[in-house]
């Protein structure tokens, strides 16, 4: 049993230093950082020109559809990568799932290209 929790202890020693280097990174720029309350501090900065329109706008449903799509093929990505790096020992079912999974994510992404999410307006 000793064996088993000494496993864990470079784990829990990593997650306790941390959390204390992100408090302390948090608590040192609350300490130290110039803080202004002039109106100009809150607008929002466009590349040195004048604002366009207020901070609070609401972003539109396109930007949640390219994320989805991002957020899709990122798992895709993260999936495919460990299975081709040990492709010579799963064999043949683990290529036609692979194939079926990759088929599914085109049948979206096909479906998305209809739909149009995929141009830009």
């Amino acid at each position: 049993m000793d064996q088993l929790f000494g496993n864990y202890l470079p784990v829990l020693i990593a997650t306790v230093t941390g959390f204390i280097l992100v408090i302390t990174a948090l608590i040192g720029s609350r300490l130290l950082a110039p803080f202004s309350q002039e109106r100009e501090k809150a607008t929002t900065y466009e590349c040195g020109m004048l604002p366009v329109r207020r901070t609070s706008t609401n972003v539109g449903v396109r930007f949640y559809l390219y994320a989805i799509l991002f957020i899709i093929f990122d798992v895709e990505a993260v999936f495919i990568f460990p299975w081709a790096l040990s492709f010579v020992e799963v064999g043949a079912q683990a290529y036609w799932e692979m194939v079926l999974f990759v088929a599914i994510l085109a049948v979206g992404l096909v479906y998305a290209w209809k739909k149009g999410a995929l141009q830009w307006r």
